[in-house]
């Protein structure tokens, strides 16, 4: 099994210096975002640009509006005629800066809807490729890591990143123009009284560092419940789905589902109140010492402009550039908290695409034989799932020629899936070796060996695509030849049941969607089976093929697998007997070992416990 990078104990809260060091995420994150669209994030980042240097420029020119008006009041009891002012040139001035504030209101506006629209088409552009990114990934994954819990939760943890990262690219390119503001208004705070600069980082730093703690507070929570978030989505789904609808009702599992529900739901939001609760308070408490400060710096630059020092316009000025640098420091501060929080998030999509896979292709690898000679030989195999004390099959050792029809007997838990999930390389042997003409299977590219093997599991797939598709996941290179795929279906007997749909080979199958027409369990087996025929595959591997059909159907599909397996070699792994018999060998498994390996007549004879397994489901007809 691939070793992913060691997990944080779920309880261990994040340290400060943990917390800004996630932020080492944030330059792979950009890059990705660049990667996306440079197009777009260019045109997002210098239309943010432009409208960050707007707020000073409208302010400053509201300053110089108001000495304007200033400078033109009349003294007391004089009345102005509008149309002499106007004639005369006295308004010019004012209604020149009237005017250019009112075309930098109507020009913010529009950049803001322009930067709006550039984030939402960014955004989406860059969730469609990190959901792309994450099945990609996902896809080189052993098959040991989709059956460990832990990975379970960290694919859960990624998938929800993929989806919910697309703000924190916003949030940054955000971050980024009120930077460019601040600085804008600082400057012009610093040409009249720079020491409002440093009163306003004093005043702001309690509430940061109070944001920043409750923001991994808040991480640390949903990293906890990950499990149990798991669990919720997994009971809305068993409660409200039409796979699990009938044994709901008949079983009346509502009543159960619900309380299980309820009970995991309510203990999640105690504990997000809890710490809603105490963010709210202290926030409070932090964020009037930043409104104390601003107080006072206005009650001084009003002292100031009733001396004399300032103007009317300047005041006006000074104050607002004060309340809106202390409002985007706030911003600032809180927001880079938030980011250094949703950087933590990142440390979940990045550490998964950090797992690497086993089971994979080496440099030298060599190419599958066409056709295979020899066949397989197991040579001692031995393999053991993760954490589990008991092998799941050990001490195997048994040649599978080329061209051999072989049939997998034994009870449950046998190892029988085991063995063949081993020779399609889904897993690789933790003793032992397995040679395909020769070679150990891991000499092999590990991309021509699924090509050449097709394997239907008893618990198949069934999606919610249409019928054609539907088979043609069996060589989905050939989804397009309608021709192949039809001929597959005639040899499944899928083409009956094809027939019978309302849209034909183009109708959805599945509940999920509107207008998808549900299978029996037998229509199912049938569309699995002709991807079998589709795939056309040198080995072809069949879990219970028939165990959802009735005996008519089981004969004609017997009937027609004759064919499918001829010149090929074929693992077929079934409970009935009756099935078997067509193998030229049987190999009987027994607690994850090979006792008993030879044709029908020859285990018959043998008298062990094919023998004793036949004459027991013999005697269920009799």
């Amino acid at each position: 099994m691939s070793v992913p990078p060691p997990a944080r104990p779920a309880s261990t809260p994040r340290s400060l210096r943990e917390r800004f060091g996630a932020l080492r995420n944030l330059r792979p994150f950009l890059r990705q975002v660049w990667d996306t669209s440079p197009g777009l994030t260019l045109a997002t980042l210098t239309l943010r640009l432009l409208r960050a240097l707007l707020p000073v420029l409208m302010l400053y020119v509201g300053k110089l509006i108001i000495d304007e008006v200033v400078l033109l009041a009349q003294p007391a009891g004089t009345v102005w005629n509008l149309r002499d002012a106007w004639t005369s040139g006295t308004l010019d001035h004012l209604l020149l800066l009237v005017g250019l504030e009112f075309a930098l209101a109507i020009v913010s506006d529009i950049l803001g809807r322009l930067v709006t629209l550039v984030d939402s088409l960014l955004s989406e552009l860059f969730v469609n490729a990190a959901s792309i990114r994450l099945m990609q990934h996902a896809a080189t994954l052993d098959l040991e890591d989709f059956e460990d819990a832990d990975l379970q939760d960290r694919l859960e943890r990624a998938r929800r990143q993929t989806m919910g990262r697309s703000q924190l690219m916003s949030q940054l390119f955000g971050q980024a123009q009120d930077a460019v503001t601040v600085i804008s208004f600082a400057i012009g705070l610093l040409a009249y009284a720079p020491w409002l600069i440093a009163l306003l980082l004093v005043a702001l730093l309690p509430a940061f560092l109070g944001e920043a703690h409750f923001n991994a507070l808040n991480y640390s929570l949903n990293y906890v419940w990950t499990p149990e978030r798991r669990e919720l989505d997994y009971i809305r789904q068993t409660g409200a789905s039409v796979e699990s609808a009938k044994e709901v009702k008949i079983f009346a599992l509502q009543d159960f589902l619900i309380q299980r529900y309820r009970e995991l739901a309510e203990k999640f939001y105690a504990a997000n109140r809890r710490l809603a609760g105490r963010r709210a308070l202290w926030g409070s408490v932090l964020a009037s010492v930043g409104t104390l400060g601003y107080y006072a710096a206005y009650g001084y630059l009003a002292w100031r402009t009733v001396r004399g020092d300032f103007t009317i316009g300047d005041l006006t000025f000074l104050a607002g550039s004060f309340r809106r640098l202390r409002q985007l420091l706030e911003s600032l501060l809180s927001g880079f908290s938030q980011v250094a929080g949703q950087a933590l998030y990142l440390d979940d999509l990045y550490s998964f695409f950090e797992i690497a896979p086993e089971i994979a292709t080496r440099d030298d690898a060599l190419p599958i034989p066409e056709p295979i000679r020899d066949g397989f030989v197991f040579e001692n195999v031995g393999f053991r799932y993760p954490g589990a004390e008991r092998w799941a099959v050990r001490g195997l050792r048994f040649h599978l020629r080329a061209g051999e029809a072989l049939a997998l007997v034994g009870e449950n838990g046998a190892g029988k899936t085991t063995l063949v999930k081993l020779l399609a390389r889904l897993y690789d042997p933790d003793e032992g070796r397995i040679l395909l003409d020769g070679r150990d299977l891991r000499d092999y590219d590990l991309d021509q060996l699924r090509a050449a093997v097709g394997v239907i599991f008893q618990d198949f797939v069934r999606y919610n695509l249409t019928a054609a598709e539907n088979i043609a996941v069996g060589r989905i290179a050939a989804r397009d030849d309608r021709a192949a795929i039809e001929r597959a279906a005639e040899r499944s007997l899928a083409d009956e049941v094809i027939r019978r749909l309302p849209q034909g080979y183009d109708q959805p199958l599945g509940r999920r969607f509107r207008n998808g027409v549900d299978l029996s369990g037998g229509e199912w087996q049938k569309l699995a089976i002709a991807r079998a025929y589709l795939r056309d595959a040198q080995v072809m591997i069949l879990d219970e093929p028939t165990a959802a059909l009735d005996a008519r159907s089981e004969f004609e599909v017997f009937e027609r697998f004759k064919d499918l397996s001829e010149g090929k070699t074929t693992v077929l792994i079934s409970h009935r007997f009756s099935t078997v018999r067509m193998a030229d060998r049987i190999l009987v498994l027994k607690d994850g070992g090979v006792i008993e390996l030879g044709s029908h007549a020859e285990l018959l004879a043998a008298d062990g416990l094919y023998a004793e397994l036949f004459n027991l489901q013999a005697e269920g007809y009799r």
